[in-house]
C-alpha cells in the first residue's frame, strides 16, 4: 500500500481543507450561539456543512486521492461515498445541535463528542468500504478502536471549541489544532487497514467495479470547495457575533413586552 503517492501533496491539501472547514465551522457556530430559532437553525446547518462536508469528509477523500496498491486498481462505489458525505454532515450537526442547544454543560458537551466522534469513525470506514480493488483488504481492531477513540476526543475538542473559541487570536490557534487532530484520525485509520498481497488477485488488466478515483471526486470536491467559498462570503457580510447576539436580545425583550414570539 502507499499513502503518498503524491507525496506531501495530499496530506497537506488534506490538513488545509480540514483548517478552512473548522475555521467556518466555528464562525457559523459562534453566529449559532448569538440567534435563536429558525435563524439558529440556518447557523447550525451551514456550520455542520462546513466542519463535516469541508473540514472532515473533503479531507478524508483528498487523503484517499494519494492511496493506492502498486499493481492494482482501485475504484470508488458513488452511493457508498455519498452517504459518507451525508453521515459525517450529519453527525456533525446532531452533535453541534446537542452542544450549543445544552450552553456549557459537560454531560451535553461529552454526549454530542461522543455520537460526532462515533458518527465521523463510521464516515471514515464507510468511505473505505465504498473503496473497491481486487486485492481483500481487512482492518486491524485494536488501531479501529484507537481512531474511533481519537475521533472521538476530537469532535468532543471540536464541539468544545465551537462553544468557547471566540475573537481573531483564539480562532487562529483552535483552527489547525483542529485539522491536525481530523486529519490524524484518517491517517490512524488508514494505518489499521491491510491489504493481503499474497493472496490471489485479479490482474491488472482486470476491471474492478467501480468509478476513478479522479473521475468523481475531482468534481465532487471541486462543488463542496465552491459551496464553502459561499459560506465564507455569507459570513464575511453578516453581521459580527457581537451585534447579532445585540439584535436577539433585543427582540427577547420585545417579545416579553409585546407577548409576541422572537423573531429569531
Amino acid at each position: 500500500m502507499e499513502h503518498f503517492t503524491y507525496g506531501p501533496l495530499t496530506p497537506g491539501l488534506a490538513f488545509l481543507m480540514s483548517c478552512t472547514g473548522a475555521c467556518l465551522g466555528l464562525l457559523c457556530s459562534a453566529r449559532a450561539q448569538a440567534t435563536a430559532g429558525a435563524v439558529r437553525a440556518r447557523w447550525l446547518a451551514l456550520a455542520a456543512l462546513s466542519l463535516g462536508g469541508t473540514g472532515i469528509w473533503v479531507m478524508h477523500f483528498i487523503a484517499m486521492l494519494g492511496f493506492s496498491i502498486p499493481g492494482r486498481q482501485v475504484r470508488y462505489d458513488i452511493p457508498l461515498t455519498l452517504a459518507s458525505m451525508l453521515l459525517s454532515v450529519l453527525v456533525v450537526g446532531i452533535g453541534l445541535a446537542l452542544a450549543i442547544g445544552g450552553g456549557s454543560r459537560t454531560s451535553t458537551l461529552l454526549a454530542g463528542g461522543t455520537i460526532t466522534g462515533t458518527g465521523v469513525g463510521g464516515m471514515h470506514y464507510l468511505g473505505m468500504a465504498a473503496m473497491k480493488t481486487s486485492q481483500p483488504i481487512t482492518y486491524e481492531p485494536s488501531i479501529v478502536a484507537l481512531s474511533l477513540v481519537v475521533a472521538i476526543i476530537a469532535a468532543t475538542a471540536a464541539l468544545w471549541a465551537a462553544l468557547h473559541v471566540r475573537g481573531l487570536k483564539a480562532t487562529v490557534a483552535a483552527v489547525p489544532v483542529m485539522g491536525l487532530a481530523v486529519t490524524g484520525m484518517h491517517y490512524i485509520g488508514m494505518y489499521a487497514m491491510r491489504v493481503d498481497t499474497t493472496a490471489p488477485g485479479a490482474p491488472v488488466a482486470d476491471h474492478v467495479h467501480g468509478t476513478e478515483p479522479t473521475q468523481f471526486f475531482a468534481p465532487m470536491i471541486t462543488g463542496i470547495s465552491l459551496v464553502t467559498l459561499v459560506i465564507l462570503v455569507i459570513v464575511a457580510v453578516w453581521p459580527d457575533v457581537d451585534q447579532m447576539a445585540d439584535d436577539r436580545d433585543f427582540d427577547l425583550r420585545v417579545s416579553r413586552l409585546t407577548g409576541s414570539q422572537p423573531t429569531g
